[in-house]
């Protein structure tokens, strides 16, 4: 049985459709941020999109399995939070099971990239992917410490921030370029920030800087 064109590109670079979709998720929340069922179709869309990557670049059973775990109760609270945003418990459970699902999906793609010294398309892909989807993880790390510690972020909206102001305070730690008008000014949320600056540094210099090498090294050998 022949496979669909569709179907073959996403078995050929699924860390590609996965980098697309947050690219995507990221342009398209502005328009949707006033829509709960936008909210929620975007979040659950994008979940099984990381889940299906997730799939194709598995090392192992317990890689998938795990994730597949962890992603229908993510995608139900991802609805509820649409539905009910201020509503602190759901908040949280969002938080605490979107997190460790997105830093898991990030462990199972660098695994992926280092898994043999050749450097393919969609292992180019999935480093960009990896590195926005543990944004994802520490936004939503972010979310959970803002409903355990109420005022631990400043910035133009007061001391309350959005998830996708969070989402934007994450891509700055994350890169180290500091650009962002949302501050952590209580402990905990500061903790938090210093980790995802040194896991934006590590990443560079062990992640991107072995694909680099690689790519080089494949180019002189040709």
């Amino acid at each position: 049985m022949t496979s669909s064109p569709t179907t073959e590109l996403l078995r050929r670079h699924p860390s590609g459709w996965v980098l697309a979709a947050q690219l995507v998720a990221i342009l398209a929340y502005p328009f949707l941020d006033d829509s709960v069922a936008g909210r929620a179709i975007l979040g659950v869309v994008q979940i099984a999109i990381v889940l299906a990557a997730l799939y194709a670049v598995r090392r192992t059973p317990t890689l998938t399995w795990v994730g597949i775990l962890l992603a229908p109760p993510a995608m139900l609270f991802t609805v509820m939070e649409a539905v009910w945003p201020d509503t602190g418990w759901i908040v949280l459970g969002s938080a605490l099971l979107h997190a460790p699902f997105y830093f898991y999906v990030s462990y199972g793609m660098i695994r992926y990239l280092f898994h043999d010294d050749r450097v393919t398309r969609d292992e180019l892909f999935a480093t960009a992917a990896a590195f926005t989807v543990v944004a994802w993880g520490f936004a939503y790390v972010y979310a959970a410490v803002q409903v355990l510690s109420p005022g631990s972020f400043t910035g133009a909206g007061g001391t309350e921030q959005t998830w996708f102001e969070l989402l934007y305070l994450s891509f700055a730690q994350l890169t180290s370029v500091g650009l962002s008008d949302v501050v952590p000014i209580e402990a905990h949320a500061r903790s938090v920030a210093i980790l995802e600056m040194v896991a934006g540094v590590f990443y560079i210099a062990l992640v991107v800087a072995r694909m680099v090498g690689l790519t080089i090294v494949r180019q002189q050998r040709r």
